[in-house]
């Protein structure tokens, strides 16, 4: 097994047991605690996890939860709600670009109401949800596939997009400080910027829940978006400063 696949299990199983020993993963994983020490420190500093004594915690540590499978969960009826509304901005026979966020994964079960369509994506998630789908031109872009975000980055997939044009980019960040949209990885920061200059137009998903947060690297100014759609948990007066920033917002009801 090797470290990446190794790092994603001790993930799972902290996530999903919501607190273990480092004893108690030494003994599930067969590993030396040395091992497991260096694995878990990695999960910290991504974020997906927090280092107690002599423990660990599924609880992120910082404001960036980067292993998909821990997003996912994360602000679900919210980013249902997004996806339905960023639905309302594709038009069929469009080529859109969704990048590997939870957020734009929610719009996959969406995407076959509006065939034809060409559906350009680095998400792993999103392409198991579309190959087989009638009316779907599914482009998969290339590079290094990296499990904890179930997503292929680094400079071939960088590469693939400096050489295509799409109609359409939808998006998501891990933070927004002020009108700054921020990420952790400067992998996955130069690969949105990649995706935002290929496209014609942009469309920011954000639930409300990622605002007045922290991530190390900026992405985008919110101004930078032709649109930015957030859920209705958003405070009104952070809607209105936004607003007043010049930043074009719409405000999703979550059902």
């Amino acid at each position: 097994m090797n470290a990446d696949n190794r790092r994603q299990d001790i993930a799972d199983y902290v996530i999903q047991h919501g607190e273990a020993r480092i004893d108690e993963l030494v003994t599930a994983f067969g590993v030396s605690r040395m091992t497991i020490h260096r694995h878990v420190d990695e999960l910290a500093r991504q974020g997906v996890l927090r280092k107690l004594h002599g423990a660990v915690s599924a609880q992120p540590s910082g404001v960036y939860e980067s292993l998909f499978r821990f997003r996912e969960t994360h602000a679900a009826a919210a980013k249902r709600a997004l996806a339905r509304a960023a639905l309302a901005e594709i038009e069929p026979g469009q080529v859109v670009l969704l990048d590997d966020s939870t957020t734009a994964n929610a719009l996959g079960p969406l995407l076959p109401q509006i065939a034809p369509l060409t559906v350009v994506t680095n998400s792993l998630s999103l392409a198991e949800q579309l190959v087989d789908k009638d009316e779907l031109k599914l482009i998969l872009l290339g590079g290094e596939y990296h499990p904890t975000y179930n997503a292929f980055i680094g400079h071939i997939c960088e590469n693939a997009l400096q050489k295509i044009r799409v109609n359409l980019l939808i998006c998501s960040a891990s933070a927004i400080d002020k009108t700054a949209t921020l990420i952790q990885d400067p992998q996955v920061v130069r690969v949105k910027q990649a995706m935002a200059a290929a496209a014609s137009r942009s469309v920011l998903l954000i639930d409300s829940s990622k605002f007045g947060r922290l991530a190390l690297h900026l992405f985008a100014d919110l101004t930078d978006f032709d649109l930015v759609l957030s859920d209705d948990g958003l405070p009104e007066e952070v809607a209105g400063n936004l607003q007043a920033a010049g930043v074009n917002l719409k405000i999703v009801p979550v059902q």
